[in-house]
């Protein structure tokens, strides 16, 4: 990376600290604007393709990491009772259905694809990342149940859905004749990796909150110390063998668990690194991946990207929350606002670096899907989401009352526009 580069990057990220709110206004997100600037230094000669994706693995893998504890923790299990059936139907039968969908959809329109590979796409575009549509999310206007199941969902399913990505990830390496774990050993990893993050997790939320009350712990180091926890977890299970993934994610709901009234608050400076990595990965994506696409804009895939975005999300949201008294332009909102985002390009490039050109093409669906995504959700989040506000202000506000805020990965607790409404 030479001085030129660093300029472009350090550069953008300060410009968009100073006009951020402006330009998200105008709907343009931190991702769609990233994205162009990574373009940009692709056009300019500054990124290289080939060498990328060996040298962006270990800001993929930190980042995820990061975001996964992050956002495993800031949903504490104790919060969940609020509309739990919600979350229930959505990360048990929503997200397990867009999978099968997915699934069988891509290996339809790809028949080149093997069992294994299929799975892995459409894996790897099941979560879903508030972050991309940041004026749903912030629009109090919009009923604060409807934002927490959006925001809820989206904090939980990455962590949830990176078990079925490992095992698709193994699975298509057998298929492919590479020495590489099988599934059964994946689950195996999977389980030792679980077990690390939950011990790592409460045992170190346990101890920070402890030596806060015997005023051990400076304020101003809280925060760090869990920057490290979080991957004290991943390295910890790397190092029995187990599947560090699972273990930052099980680590981030032990924390916030055992971390007491503090550990949100002490959140937030690993949120703040993990929006910065993020905002890098935005970037990397924009010179990197999308040049490796440009040849692969098939009729097949794109027509996967669009499907993905919209009939398989939509149909499995809609299925799902059946008979759960959410009113139908609800379903469809909340089915609507399911971005693919970071996980996603995370798992992409984990399986561009662990099998290589074999799954190129594969790769190209989800990178296709998720500039889809970052287009699309980025643009219609500001009006949708002030139209389904004044459909709400007109027809009366969801059944169940009003729940807590959960803020979103990386976005500052702040009053959306037009004021507070009534849940």
């Amino acid at each position: 990376m030479d001085v030129l580069t660093v300029v472009l990057i350090t550069g953008t990220i300060f410009v968009w600290g100073i006009v951020s709110a402006r330009l998200e206004r105008a709907d343009l997100t931190a991702p769609i604007v990233f994205m162009a600037v990574g373009v940009l230094a692709a056009w300019l000669g500054l990124a290289q393709a080939p060498s990328a994706p060996q040298q962006l693995k270990p800001l993929a893998e930190v980042t995820l990491v990061w975001v996964l504890f992050s956002d495993a923790a800031r949903v504490r299990l104790r919060d969940l009772r609020h509309d739990l059936g919600g979350y229930l139907r959505l990360l048990g039968i929503s997200l397990p259905l867009t999978v099968l969908i997915g699934w069988a959809l891509a290996a339809w329109l790809f028949p080149e694809f093997d069992s294994w590979l299929a799975l892995l796409v459409a894996a790897a575009l099941a979560p879903t990342d508030a972050a991309l549509g940041v004026p749903v999310v912030t629009n109090r206007r919009v009923p604060a149940r409807v934002r927490r199941l959006i925001t809820v969902e989206s904090g939980l399913n990455d962590g949830v859905i990176t078990p079925v990505v490992m095992v698709a990830l193994a699975g298509t390496a057998t298929a492919e004749g590479l020495a590489a774990p099988g599934p059964l050993q994946a689950v195996l990893e999977l389980a030792v990796g679980a077990g690390v993050g939950v011990v790592t997790g409460f045992g170190g939320g346990w101890l920070l909150n402890r030596a806060r009350s015997r005023g051990w712990a400076a304020e101003e180091f809280a925060g760090i110390a869990v920057l490290a926890l979080a991957l004290l977890s991943y390295a910890t299970a790397l190092t029995v063998h187990g599947n560090g993934f699972v273990a930052a994610f099980c680590a981030g709901l032990a924390f916030g668990a055992a971390a007491g009234k503090r550990g949100p608050a002490e959140l937030g400076f690993l949120e703040h690194v993990s929006g910065l990595a993020s905002l890098l990965v935005w970037l990397a994506f924009g010179g990197v991946a999308i040049p490796l696409v440009l040849g692969r804009f098939e009729v097949s895939t794109v027509l996967y990207a669009v499907l993905s975005l919209t009939v398989v999300r939509m149909a499995s949201v809609s299925l799902s929350l059946a008979g759960s008294g959410l009113r139908g332009r609800t379903v469809l909102f909340i089915g609507w606002f399911g971005p693919r985002g970071l996980a996603s390009l995370v798992f992409a490039l984990l399986a561009l670096e662990e099998l290589g050109p074999r799954v190129d093409e594969a790769v190209a669906v989800i990178a296709v899907t998720v500039v889809l995504s970052v287009i699309a959700h980025g643009a219609s989040a500001a009006p949708l989401s002030a139209r389904y506000a004044r459909s709400v202000v007109a027809h009366g506000p969801e059944h169940g009352g009003a729940v807590p805020e959960v803020p979103v990965r990386g976005l500052p607790r702040r009053r959306g526009a037009g004021g507070s409404a009534r849940d």
